[in-house]
Order: C-alpha cells, then structure tokens, then sequence
C-alpha cells in the first residue's frame, strides 16, 4: 500500500458553488510541495450537487483523490473523523471546503511540523467574518481556556496539521462527541500554532449560526472538563449558606417584631433566583448525563455510502463503518 507523505482531508457540506475554485487552487498547491500526497474529500450528506461534482474531480484526479461518501449528514468532525479512519499520510492537514482558509497555507504548516512540532494549528490573521463572529469566537475561547485548560488562540480556524501518532490517537477514542482540536491538543508532546491568511468566503453561506457555536462550546467543555459541575456544585454550597442564614434571620425577626406582610415581593425575587439557579444546575448535569448517553448506546458515529477512490488502494481497517464499496 502506498504511504503518500501529506493527507489533506476536506469535509464538504452544500458547497457546490465553490468546489471549482477550490479544486483550481487546491491541486496547484499541493503539487508545489513536491511530496507525495492525497486529498480525502467527505462529503457529509449534501442536499446540493456537491456529491456529483466530488465524483467528477475523483475522475479527473483519480491518482490523488479519493471521495468518502456518508450515507447521512453526522456534522463537521464526524465527517473528519471518517477521513482519519481511511487517510494514510504521515503528515495529515484539515481543510474548509470554502476557501476562508487558502490551501496556499498548507506548505507552512508543514514547514513548522518540519521544526520538530507534532501538531500545528492556524490562528486567523485579519478574519474576514463578521463582527458578531469575532467578538463571540474571542469570548468562547477565553472561557474554554479556563476550563478546560486547552490552549488554543484560534479554536475555530480549521486549517490545522497533525502528525500520523495524534491522528492514531484519535481514531482509538471512542467518544460519542468530540473536539478534535482539543482531543489532538491534549495527545500532543509539542504542539505548536503559526498565523495563516484568512479570506472572504469563496461562495456559499457559513454553516455554524451562533446557535451552533454555543452547543459547540458546551460539547467541548463538558468534553473536557468537570469544572462546570464543581463550580455549580460550589455555588450550592454558598447558596444554601445563605438560605439557611436568610431563614435564620426571618425567625428571629418573626419572634422578635410579630408577623408581617412587608418583603413578601422580596421573599418572592430570591425565591425565583434560586429557581433559576436550580434549573441552570439541572440543565449542566442534563449535559453530561447526556453525553454518557449518547456514549452507553454505542451507536455508530458515522455511516460510510461509498468510498471513491482506486480499485488497488483498499481502505484500512476501521471500525464504525457501514458499507463500504470501492470504485475505480
């Protein structure tokens, strides 16, 4: 089986308008290394043309190119996950389909792993994105870092390489939901981060809502740290301090001064307040109760259509994987 040097893996989702312009800069690119290497496009259940226009550039480029066809949409990282399970390279980069990260970029990636680095990441130089985008993506990568204690500049760039090992690594966790930055962050012995261009989308609109971007971060700290749960569990503590010395008083002012109507309304606000803190627990422990439940139930992560690529390069062994068929 051919060992090709560099995997670049590239989830596509409803992107058939830009995938052109992407083929045209992406193939020049790569050829300019001078390595050996494939390209794994996984298209995650498109509801566009992007599966058919997948299956003519792996005509095209049927020496490099190999296309993962899932048999539903699973979402971003399980469409990489999928790619990880078949790609052989030594060296494997992750790549958005729409040309915010430019595939010029991959070659200083590499330079930088060449340094002796076992994972780099992009951080996004000038983004182009909305402002909304930038403030939220700052916000949510202060409070990760606290939590979870992984350090990442730019959690959202997806332009990122791993050595062969990390990439074992995670193709041996068996998590329900995962971060794979994160989960590559945390196998690393040297990781390491360099600046990357950032351009405007090529065509297409962005996938991830804010919506999106909030459930995001609450997978990745309830991935990765118990903090949440014993702050909470902190807060409980104090609060109920507080309660009982609040009950305390009302006693003694009940003695003391008779009963009285006045502080009802007051009585009625701490009494939603702790309500809402209540729920705000219930609702953080309803995440990781569902995470265990999403991992007990043992359900396949991803199921796998067809796998486009040549007729003697058989995909390695990988488990998880439904169907799979092999085309020249």
């Amino acid at each position: 089986m051919n060992t090709p040097a560099l995997s670049v893996v590239i989830p596509v989702y409803n992107e058939e308008q830009g995938l052109a312009a992407l083929f045209a800069r992406l193939y020049p690119a790569l050829d300019a290394l001078g390595i050996a290497y494939e390209v794994l496009f996984v298209n995650d259940g498109s509801r566009d043309r992007s599966a058919a226009i997948l299956r003519e550039q792996y005509q095209r480029r049927p020496d490099v190119t190999r296309v993962i066809l899932l048999a539903g949409n699973f979402g971003q990282h399980m469409a990489i996950l999928s790619a990880f399970a078949q790609c052989r390279g030594q060296r494997i980069v992750t790549l958005d389909a729409d040309l915010q990260n430019p595939p010029e970029e991959i070659g200083r990636l590499l330079q930088k792993m060449d340094e002796g680095y076992d994972y780099v990441g992009g951080v996004r130089r000038q983004r182009q994105d909305v402002s909304w985008r930038r403030h939220a993506s700052w916000m949510m990568n202060r409070i990760r870092e606290r939590i979870t204690h992984v350090v990442m500049t730019d959690q959202g760039c997806m332009l990122r390489a791993y050595s062969r090992d990390i990439i074992q690594a995670i193709n041996h966790s068996q998590e329900a939901n995962t971060f794979i930055p994160a989960l590559a962050y945390t196998y690393a012995r040297n990781p390491g981060e360099i600046e990357v261009a950032h351009e405007e989308r090529a065509a297409g609109e962005s996938k991830y809502s804010l919506y999106k971007l909030i459930r995001l971060n609450f997978d990745l700290v309830t991935g990765f740290s118990l903090m949440p749960l014993q702050i909470f569990s902190l807060v409980g503590v104090g609060l109920s301090l507080l309660s009982a010395l609040f009950v305390i008083y009302l006693a003694l002012r009940r003695i003391l001064l008779g009963p009285e109507v006045d502080g009802v309304f007051t009585l009625f606000g701490i009494l939603f307040f702790l309500i809402g803190v209540l729920l705000f627990g219930i609702g953080l422990l309803g995440e990781y109760i569902g995470r265990i439940y999403q991992q007990v139930r043992q359900r396949p992560r991803y199921l796998i259509d067809t796998i486009l690529q040549s007729p003697d390069e058989q995909p390695p062994a990988a488990a998880l994987l439904s169907r799979p068929e092999t085309h020249s």
